[in-house]
Parts: C-alpha cells; sequence; structure tokens
C-alpha cells in the first residue's frame, strides 16, 4: 500500500530541522516525515565546508527560537552550527522522523483525493557526492495531505562558475567553495580567491591562519563591517541574570538592531556609506586605497552586507598576509591570471567564489490535476504560499537579518494554518492571486548576482500585503501572528 502521512517536510537542514520541531510540539498527533536528499542532516551547514565558513548573521537569531544557541560566539564556524542542528534534531525527537538520501522528484496535487502524490527516487547506496540531476534510483510513491517545502534557494550538486578565458589552461587546482577538496594543504601557497561576497571575505583570514597567502580578487567591491566576535551584552548578562531571560534579551537586541540599520541604511544611504567606509579606513593601513576596494557604487543593502567578526579580513590585510585587487580578468594562464589593467596575479591555487545556482523547491516538478507549475509564474501568499496550489507551503528566510527568523514564524504560520483548516473542516487551503496585483517583483529584492540570475525562476511578489515580503521581521510579526482573517486564502470541502 501507498504510504500517507499528514505532513511531508522536504530538507533537513536549519529550516526543515525547525519546522519538523515545531510541528512535533504544537501537534504531535500528526504524522510527519522530512524527506532529505543528502546523506546527512544539516543542509547548507553540512554541505559547505571551506576554511572559515561561518554564519553571515548572528547566532541569537539564526539560533530557533525555541532552542536557545548554547554558544559563546556571536558568530559561529559551520561546524558549531551543524553540530546544533543535529542536536535540535535530536532533542526535539525530529531525528526519527528523518529520511536520508530520499529527494522528491516530482509532486502531484490530486483535487479529487485532496492529497499529494510525491514520487520520491532513492538514492543508490553506493552514489557519493552531490545528487546530480539524471541520477538514477529506486523509485517509491508516497501521499500526503500538505507539503512543506525547507529546500532553500540554490543548487547544492553545482556553484555558479561564470565563463573565464583560459580557465582550464591553469596548472594549480581550481575549486569551487561549495565543493572544496578535504586534503587541500594551503600552508605555503598563493591562493587568489575570485570573488567579494560572504564566501571570500571569511575563506581568506582562514586561508591566512593555515599558512598561505591570499588574494581577494574582485570585479567590484562589496560592502564590508567589522563586527564584536562576541556580543558584549551577552558577555556582560552571562551569570548575572537568569540563562533564558538573558538570551531573550540578547537576541531582542538583535532584532531591533538589524531592522534599524537596514531603515537606516535604505532612507539615509549616502550616511550609510560614510559610516561603512570610516570603520573600513580605522582598521586598514594608512595607505590602503579604501575607496577603491571597499566604496561599492550600489546603495548599502542593495547587496547583503557582509560581516567579519573581530575584522578579522582588515587584520589579515593589515598583517600583509592577504591582499585586495580590484580589476576585471583578462584571462587564466598556467601560472596565475592575466588582469585587464596589464597586471598579473601568480597563483598556486585558484578559487572561483563566484556564488550560487537559484534552485526553486529543490528542483521537484509541481503540478495541480495535470497543470504544470511554474513557480516564477506565481505569486507569493505572506511569503510562503503559491497561488493556485493547495496545500503547500514553503520558506525562504530574510535577506537582511538571520534567515530563521522568518522560517519560524512560517512553520509556526503553518502549524496555525493546519489547525485552522481541522477546526473548520476543510482539508483543503489555496490562496487565490489577487485580481489588481500591479507590477510584481521576485520574492527575494537583492540586486546580487546569483539573484538577477535566477530570479525568473522565484515566485513573485507584489506591492501590497500579503503578497508582499517586507523584509521586516518586526512587520511581519505583527502580519503573521494578528492577521487571522487569512485575507486571499479559500478553505475547500472534499466532494
Amino acid at each position: 500500500m501507498t504510504e500517507h502521512l499528514d505532513v511531508v517536510i522536504v530538507g533537513a537542514g536549519l529550516s526543515g530541522i525547525g519546522a519538523a520541531a515545531t510541528l512535533r510540539r504544537r501537534t504531535p498527533d500528526r504524522s510527519v516525515a522530512v524527506l532529505e536528499s543528502r546523506d546527512a542532516v544539516g543542509g547548507t551547514w553540512d554541505l559547505f565546508r571551506y576554511p572559515g565558513v561561518r554564519s553571515d548573521s548572528d547566532m541569537y537569531t539564526l539560533g530557533y527560537a525555541a532552542r536557545p544557541w548554547p554558544g559563546e560566539k556571536a558568530v559561529a564556524d559551520g561546524d558549531d552550527i551543524r553540530e546544533y542542528v543535529l542536536a535540535a534534531a535530536a532533542e526535539t525527537g525530529v531525528a526519527g522522523l528523518v529520511r536520508l538520501r530520499q529527494r522528491v522528484v516530482a509532486a502531484s496535487w490530486r483535487s479529487e483525493r485532496a492529497l499529494w502524490e510525491l514520487t520520491v527516487l532513492h538514492r543508490d547506496p553506493a552514489a557519493t557526492g552531490e545528487w546530480r540531476d539524471g541520477e538514477q534510483g529506486t523509485t517509491t510513491t508516497m501521499t500526503c495531505s500538505f507539503l512543506f517545502a525547507c529546500t532553500g534557494y540554490y543548487r547544492y550538486d553545482e556553484g555558479y562558475s561564470p565563463d573565464i578565458a583560459g580557465l582550464d589552461t591553469f596548472a594549480g587546482p581550481v575549486v569551487h567553495p561549495q565543493h572544496w577538496p578535504a586534503d587541500l594543504d594551503a600552508a605555503g601557497r598563493r591562493f587568489v580567491v575570485i570573488g567579494s561576497g560572504a564566501t571570500a571575505v571569511s575563506l581568506i583570514p582562514a586561508l591566512t591562519k593555515q599558512g598561505a597567502h591570499a588574494v581577494m580578487l574582485q570585479r567590484s567591491p562589496t560592502y564590508v563591517a567589522a563586527i564584536p566576535s562576541r556580543d558584549p551584552l551577552a558577555v556582560r548578562l552571562r551569570g548575572r541574570v537568569p540563562a533564558g531571560l538573558a538570551y531573550r534579551a540578547v537576541r531582542t537586541k538583535h532584532i531591533l538592531g538589524a531592522v534599524l540599520l537596514y531603515q537606516y541604511a535604505r532612507r539615509r544611504p549616502a550616511a550609510m556609506k560614510a559610516v561603512l567606509r570610516k570603520a573600513a579606513k580605522a582598521k586598514l593601513p594608512a595607505s590602503f586605497d579604501v575607496d577603491t576596494h571597499f566604496s561599492p557604487r550600489y546603495d548599502p543593502w542593495d547587496q547583503r552586507l557582509c560581516a567579519v567578526p573581530g575584522g578579522d579580513l582588515f587584520r589579515a590585510i593589515s598583517a600583509g598576509d592577504a591582499d585586495v585587487v580590484t580589476d576585471r580578468i583578462d584571462r587564466v594562464d598556467e601560472r596565475g591570471v592575466r588582469l585587464a589593467s596589464g597586471g598579473r596575479l601568480d597563483a598556486d591555487v585558484l578559487v572561483t567564489a563566484t556564488g550560487l545556482n537559484v534552485l526553486v523547491l529543490g528542483g521537484m516538478r509541481v503540478d495541480v490535476d495535470g497543470r504544470a507549475i511554474d513557480p516564477g509564474a506565481t505569486i507569493a501568499y505572506k511569503g510562503m504560499m503559491l497561488t493556485g496550489v493547495p496545500n503547500l507551503a514553503y520558506t525562504i528566510g530574510y535577506t537582511n537579518a538571520s534567515w530563521t527568523l522568518r522560517a519560524d514564524l512560517v512553520a509556526n504560520a503553518v502549524v496555525d494554518l493546519l489547525t485552522r483548516m481541522r477546526r473548520r473542516g476543510t482539508p483543503v487551503v489555496v490562496a487565490d492571486a489577487p485580481a489588481d496585483a500591479g507590477p510584481t517583483a521576485p520574492v527575494i529584492d537583492l540586486a546580487a548576482g546569483y539573484i538577477q540570475r535566477g530570479m525568473h525562476l522565484l515566485p513573485r511578489q507584489s506591492r501590497r500585503s500579503p503578497w508582499r515580503v517586507h523584509q521586516n521581521y518586526l512587520r511581519d510579526l505583527l502580519l503573521f501572528r494578528l492577521d487571522h482573517r487569512g485575507r486571499a486564502l479559500r478553505f475547500e470541502r472534499t466532494s
């Protein structure tokens, strides 16, 4: 017989484990499974293993609201975050709900039965590495009443690699951070890291600590800000007030601080530029050209701000262990990179920290009664449901704050929705598209390259609630918790 579950969660990363824990805590009588295509729990934090991988937001908000972050670091290493997710899964009983090496390749809504029919590919036990398109395995079918996609929005099997002339002629290793070799020895080697985003600014100081010299080769600058490695308020409160109260105080401080900083940056971009420039200049040698290397042409938060705990990138530059070069690549040759300006950078290892490839809903094919669904042609209801698609929710976090803040809101909103459906005796819920949506934009509003390349794949947002993603936790908190009318939702009984 085909297995049937009340809820199937796709993805066992930070969002998926949090969603399953919320369901288990608030509606323990529902049958739930978490299907994970990889062979481990942790998602992003199990995938990325490059030196220096760390959170790009504070752990007091990246951690779950229901399970305080236990560490002392305000910004944590990838290994610590992975262990935190694993511990959360074990402590909440979610670990027993996870089914590894199972990829949902297709989801078909059947209106006559009011359920999702899932085609699940079970990976061959001998297969290793990331799951690639076209890979074969054993296929089974299962059904569920509600489908919850916690898959993030980028491909795990490959990062973005632009066409760089001559890259195949380089004599040394060419590495993408998404697939960092475990046996790559950095000591005494010259690294050229192509890129200037969060990956590059965390990788470079880590490489220098391993004895390498690293150059960040960027086509254009990124805003980089030094932040404390440990939160001063958390340090002062530790041992003086109850741990739970201290955590809530520090978490609230970070939530409010992030909202205020973002609003200030968007309303007074010139002033924010000046603040960031002054802060960077104070941490770099007097001769360093801050305007060339750390003063972008765009406004703060047009792209995500890069945080460096303890200013480690600036320290590596000041010590002479790292350099920044702002130029374009003419071509790569056997020994390194020839620059458009006529200069060159010799290298032993090239790192293409050039970004991600967008993938929506984990790449699963979705149809409603045989009608194929293109997420990029839908409008997002509260940034969590696709118009015209019954009984399906998904999680995409904030771009200007912690991913988990929004993931927690969505997980609780799904439980509220399921509870309402049960109370009303309506097993089906669907968000109807607004009649007057007007101009729309992708649900992720960054000018980052990976979003620009993949914006046609992303669900859309309109200009008014509940069709707008505000990128503001406080506004969303009100929208999710106080708006119980379910505007634009249609609840249906089966015939």
